[in-house]
């Protein structure tokens, strides 16, 4: 992963997309994600064979030393009840990656932590590793078959951009790597429920206009469709414009000027990844371009911070459930129901 700071955040990616993860996301049926089509064999018998972007990947026993080199694959180990022997570090305390929704699951695990701008071969194969997993990890074609010459390796499936596959389908392709795809399934269909009620509850959000923006020292970045973070509103209902997608072409995200800051004028605004905004919320609100807009001028933006924007970029089947219900209320308030 790049260097920390501000460069983390979607507006200092341009140069490399690897840098501007923040999360996982999806909801209620709202995805298009069919679950993966059963193994040879009982759901949890091994050998299980796994498709993915890369070809497929054969695991011969139950894993038992599991190495996640993607960003935030430590949160679906501990929700299907596994210890990964070592996690990648992603951003925020570089000695704890065990975060506060994921902290009851891991019951005071500390596996070891990767610090990797790359992938670093040498530091992977001294793990031992019987399983390698990363789905969120954007590694190449190059970089995964020398994975495989240390241990089985699992990317995700291609079809999604890097970075975008639904937290349904990374529930569920790690469950059936980890032989636990009912307890997978479970999760999903828990998490699922939560996602639909609100939904239900919420007629209003049908149809409305949203983007996810990050404000940088240099341009302002929005989340595309595919990106976890808007597939969290879409699954309530909302919708994010084409044109951002068109923006965003192959990329799970893409980046405006300062002068096309109207182009986020839409229903609803989520302003994201504010501790990586030098001056925060502050400097958000105080913008003359954004002051400018309907949605600020009639306060419909949304602001996301602390414990709420790390679980929101997160976005995995134990942050989702942290943020759901605080998210809930705030599209309430910018959201008035017709009538």
């Amino acid at each position: 992963m790049p260097a920390s700071g501000y460069g983390r955040a979607l507006c200092a990616l341009v140069a490399s997309a690897a840098l501007l993860l923040a999360g996982c996301g999806g909801g209620a049926g709202e995805t298009g994600v069919a679950p993966p089509p059963a193994a040879s064999g009982s759901a949890d018998a091994f050998p299980v064979t796994i498709e993915h972007k890369y070809g497929s990947t054969t695991i011969p026993a139950e894993p038992k030393r599991i190495v996640a080199i993607g960003y935030q694959e430590h949160d679906f180990i501990y929700a299907l009840g596994s210890k990964p022997v070592a996690v990648r570090w992603w951003y925020g305390s570089e000695t704890d990656v065990i975060h506060p929704w994921t902290e009851p699951k891991a019951a005071g695990e500390s596996p070891q932590i990767l610090k990797m701008d790359t992938i670093e071969l040498e530091k992977i194969a001294a793990l031992d590793p019987d399983l390698i997993l990363g789905l969120y990890s954007g590694i190449s074609q190059d970089e995964y078959t020398k994975l495989t010459n240390i241990a089985p390796t699992i990317t995700q499936s291609g079809k999604y951009v890097d970075y975008g596959s639904p937290w349904q389908e990374t529930t569920r392709t790690i469950g059936r790597a980890l032989g636990k795809s009912a307890e997978a399934e479970k999760l999903v269909n828990d998490l699922d429920g939560r996602f639909a009620a609100i939904k239900a509850a919420h007629p209003e959000f049908a149809g409305k206009s949203i983007v996810v923006a990050s404000f940088g020292p240099e341009n302002i970045g929005f989340f595309a469709s595919q990106d976890p973070r808007s597939r969290f509103f879409t699954s309530l209902g909302f919708t994010v414009p084409k044109e951002f997608d068109d923006i965003a072409g192959k990329e799970f995200y893409g980046t405006l000027s300062y002068e096309q800051t109207n182009l986020l004028d839409r229903d609803v605004l989520v302003w994201d990844q504010l501790s990586f905004t030098p001056g925060g919320r502050a400097t958000v609100e105080q913008n003359a371009l954004v002051q400018r807009m309907a949605v600020s001028k009639e306060q419909r933006s949304i602001f996301l911070e602390g414990d709420v924007e790390a679980a929101f970029g997160w976005n995995t089947v134990l942050s989702l459930p942290f943020v759901l219900d605080v998210l809930e209320r705030e599209l309430t308030r910018v959201v008035r129901p017709q009538g």
